[in-house]
């Protein structure tokens, strides 16, 4: 079993900044793929940002500039610096990792989520 566990959601104004952590831990083989997704009150999941473990990435167009993902692997730890926050940011952010453990095959896992609040 892999555990994902987010921090560093809060409240920020517009234009401000945070950045999000997530660290992985339990028995793990290898992983493959790291990335956030968000979940806002009446839309649906999004993703927000992918890293793989030759660190490539991909961003979600309305975050793109704005938006970096990056990676420890050292630490098992993917982050995400979000600058020019806008209120159509807020949502609640998940971490998600495709991780090996018990065999070299990947499996999803998924953190509870941090909130991100972005309001005057």
């Amino acid at each position: 079993q892999v555990q994902l566990v987010e921090s560093g959601g809060g409240l920020v104004q517009p234009g401000g900044s945070l950045r999000l952590s997530c660290a992985a831990s339990g028995s793990i083989f290898s992983i493959y793929h790291m990335g956030w997704y968000r979940h806002a009150p009446g839309k649906q999941r999004e993703l927000v940002a992918t890293i793989t473990s030759g660190s490539n990435t991909n961003y979600a167009d309305s975050v793109k500039g704005r938006f970096t993902i990056s990676r420890d692997g050292a630490k098992n730890t993917v982050y995400l610096q979000m600058n020019s926050l806008k209120p159509e940011d807020t949502a609640v952010y998940y971490c998600n990792a495709v991780a090996a453990t018990m065999t070299p095959d990947g499996m999803d896992y998924w953190g509870k989520g941090t909130l991100v609040t972005v309001s005057s």
